[in-house]
């Protein structure tokens, strides 16, 4: 009995002077609303639309996960997942795609294409609610540039609720 006192007593001191453990507690963080992310992918294919192009459009969460996956009825099968994969893209790497495209074109970051699910071409735009990025928006049936520029305005639709 008495050993097994010592032993507690000094399990007690070597815990009490280890130290706080840091790391612990509640984590706080913001996340896109379902109403958010179907906004912003509505946005994106109307505004593509409105461009005569019939493209579809993916919206994923902070951890790359879809939430909103729409494809015009006249826009091809695989644009689907293309938009899918931009929105992931654009939400691991926190940037553009078209940008993401530039970087790893050649050089150490090239092998970042070979990432699975990961698609180096422009359309994905990360969503930003001011300096986190809690997801991303693909947009796919278009040019590079044009679907960019949808997704871009996919999110200016919610703009205000970002900041």
């Amino acid at each position: 009995m008495y050993y097994t006192l010592k032993a507690v007593a000094a399990i007690g001191i070597a815990v009490i002077l280890s130290g706080p453990v840091t790391g612990q507690g509640v984590v706080m963080q913001r996340n896109l609303s379902l109403a958010m992310a179907k906004t912003i992918a509505e946005g994106t294919i109307a505004e593509c639309k409105s461009k005569g192009f019939n493209t579809a459009a993916a919206v994923v969460d902070r951890a790359g996960q879809v939430m909103v996956i729409l494809r015009d009825e006249q826009a091809t099968a695989q644009t689907a997942e293309m938009s899918r994969r931009k929105a992931y893209t654009a939400r691991m790497f926190r940037t553009t795609t078209l940008e993401f495209q530039k970087r790893t074109a050649e050089g150490p970051n090239a092998a970042q294409r070979d990432v699975a699910d990961i698609l180096a071409l422009g359309g994905g735009v990360p969503i930003q609610a001011g300096n986190e990025t809690i997801g991303g928006v693909g947009s796919s049936g278009s040019s590079q540039e044009m679907d960019d520029a949808c997704a871009k305005a996919g999110i200016a639709k919610v703009a205000d609720l970002l900041k």
